[in-house]
């Protein structure tokens, strides 16, 4: 077993992180590459196969052997088929990538979901290992979750469970990209608060993070915009918390760089509004921007455990 190693793949809209990864987690190499979405559809997935077929000749050239290849998707994933059903950054529809990484490799494959695979890496290894219950928001572009009991992710029934970014938390506000108002995404997403500062200011180029660093230098407006956003958060999370009961709520995505400063107001904010539900610890993630490759290495690691 201690030459055995996992193909890992987190493929991004721009970038993708990949990795040779051992049974016990650890990294033996990684490397990073764009992905180059706007070639399309067809190119990613030539380039996600020359790729992986490039990580496994590595392991080889290295004494190690490739057992198994994961690899984490954005979009709507069918991880029961194997399919890369819909992404709009990437542009996947309908691709069968699972089978297309195993006959490639020679091996078993698993395909997963970019925020649920990143996770399980969460409540496996990083920020949740202590707990049974993990509920791990992603916080960026948009907002997305996975709801994470002993180290499995919940996929619903048509792949869409954990979308928290789309309960509506100020009906009739601003648009959302699915086409409701007022999601939580359309409020209080790294996006979101960029924009409203942007329209409230008249500020071009102003992003969440600038937010950020105003508020805490005391700017009246940039505060008011992140208490709004916070303040929304809580509102999601009050009803994600009725749902999941999660143990912990592990944050991730650009927004959690904020660290405290997200974290403090939002504890803050759900203890207020708890009423019956037991108060979840709230921290941030500990993977970083690794966790998704490294979910996708657990997932390929479970695929061989799994009776077949």
């Amino acid at each position: 077993m201690s030459n055995d190693v996992v193909v890992a793949l987190d493929v991004g809209g721009t970038g993708m992180k990949c990795a040779l990864v051992r049974p016990d987690g650890t990294v033996h190499h990684a490397e990073r590459h764009p992905t180059l979405a706007a070639r399309g559809p067809e190119a990613v997935t030539a380039n996600i196969l020359d790729i992986a077929a490039g990580l496994a000749d590595r392991a080889r050239a290295d004494g190690l052997t490739p057992v198994a290849a994961g690899v984490a998707v954005p979009g709507v994933v069918d991880e029961e088929t194997g399919t890369a059903v819909w992404s709009s950054n990437v542009g996947f529809r309908d691709v069968p990538l699972r089978a297309l990484v195993s006959d490639r490799l020679g091996v078993p494959a698993a395909l997963g979901h970019d925020v649920r695979v990143g996770g399980m890496a969460e409540a496996r290894l990083g920020a949740g290992r202590a707990e049974r219950h993990v509920l791990f928001i992603a916080i960026g572009t948009g907002i997305a979750a996975a709801h994470v009991v002993d180290g499995k992710a919940f996929a619903g029934a048509h792949g869409a469970a954990g979308e928290v970014g789309h309960v509506i938390v100020r009906p009739g506000g601003p648009p959302c990209g699915c086409g409701a108002r007022g999601c939580l995404e359309s409020v209080a997403s790294a996006s979101a608060v960029g924009r409203r500062y942007v329209e409230l200011s008249g500020v071009p180029g102003v992003t969440a993070s600038d937010v950020v660093a105003r508020a805490a230098a005391g700017e009246e407006l940039a505060k008011s915009v992140w208490t709004e956003a916070v303040e929304a958060f809580a509102d999601g999370l009050l009803t994600a918390q009725a749902l999941y009961d999660a143990g912990i709520v592990v944050l991730g995505g650009g927004l959690a760089e904020s660290g405290e400063a997200l974290l403090a107001p939002l504890r803050i904010a759900l203890d207020a509004r708890i009423t019956f539900h037991r108060m979840p610890r709230i921290v941030r993630a500990a993977l970083g921007d690794t966790a998704g490759c490294l979910g996708a290495a657990l997932l390929a690691l479970d695929t061989l455990e799994a009776p077949s």
